[in-house]
């Protein structure tokens, strides 16, 4: 059972974990370096413990002790309840959910290893929007990806937004960082996957015409908006598919795009009716 501890000075050192949350260029260093990152909200806790991440200390609203009774019991990490003014001076924001805890950061899977157990990858590329990746993660949950690869540049998916917007999904979809970039798409090239790069270039073949030899082994390459793929990731894969759009609209956001492209390519297959 987690000890638990009222505070009530915005310095105490016990929250050094919480300080700042607001500050993106802060946490960016501080979580990867100290091992840490931040769950928000009762569900997503939850999940990250069940994913079997280890809860360093949980800071809590006072009126949310009894609804999260079944955690502090189940946890042997420190539990502080403060009142709401002090949660919101220490993190710098308006905590709704009342719940926050620090969780501890496990190893990061070798990027190749995790691939050859998959049948269908996503691959980002400079995705560096907090929402976004965590928007992007969640559809990989839901639709049937099995992994999420990563280049360098993107953010960070255990970063508080990332992981609040995926509700967890985070904890469900195993990811790691390819690396070098580009270079390291010839490797999952070579573990049988089609390298699909997704672009609104109307040269490129609709994703809807695609056939089972190309989709039952995919990896599919997303960028960010604006720049969209780099002329390196586009070189480096097999195919170039493109999203069929209407209406002037020549593309949709990362996110949304990722779940189109998911379904169209059958992760979404077991949800068809």
């Amino acid at each position: 059972m987690g000890t638990v501890r009222r505070v009530t000075a915005v310095d105490d050192p016990v929250l050094a974990d919480y300080v700042g949350l607001t500050d993106m260029a802060l946490r960016s260093r501080k979580e990867p370096a100290e091992g840490l990152f931040i769950a928000e909200g009762d569900k997503v806790i939850r999940r990250a413990l069940d994913a079997g991440y280890r809860m360093r200390s949980m800071l809590l609203e006072e009126k949310w002790l009894p609804a999260m009774t079944d955690v502090v019991d189940a946890v042997d990490s420190p539990v502080y309840l403060a009142d709401l003014d002090l949660l919101e001076r220490v993190t710098g924001y308006s905590v709704h959910r009342g719940a926050l805890a620090s969780m501890a950061r496990r190893p990061e899977p070798d990027a190749l290893e995790l691939a050859a157990g998959a049948r269908r990858l996503v691959v980002l590329e400079e995705v560096n929007n907090h929402t976004n990746i965590g928007a992007v993660l969640r559809c990989a949950a839901g639709l049937g990806v099995d992994a999420v690869l990563l280049d360098p540049r993107c953010a960070d998916p255990l970063y508080r937004r990332s992981v609040k917007v995926s509700m967890g999904a985070v904890f469900a979809v195993p990811w790691a960082r390819l690396t070098p970039w580009p270079a390291g798409l010839a490797a999952v090239r070579d573990l049988g996957f089609t390298v699909l790069a997704l672009t609104p270039d109307p040269s490129a073949v609709s994703i809807a015409d695609l056939g089972p030899e190309v989709t039952e082994r995919a990896a599919l390459l997303l960028g960010a908006e604006g720049p969209g793929l780099s002329a390196a990731a586009l070189q480096a894969a097999d195919l170039t598919v493109r999203i069929p759009m209407s209406a002037g609209v020549d593309s949709l956001n990362v996110a949304a795009a990722a779940a189109v492209a998911f379904y169209a390519l059958g992760a979404g297959a077991q949800n068809r009716g």
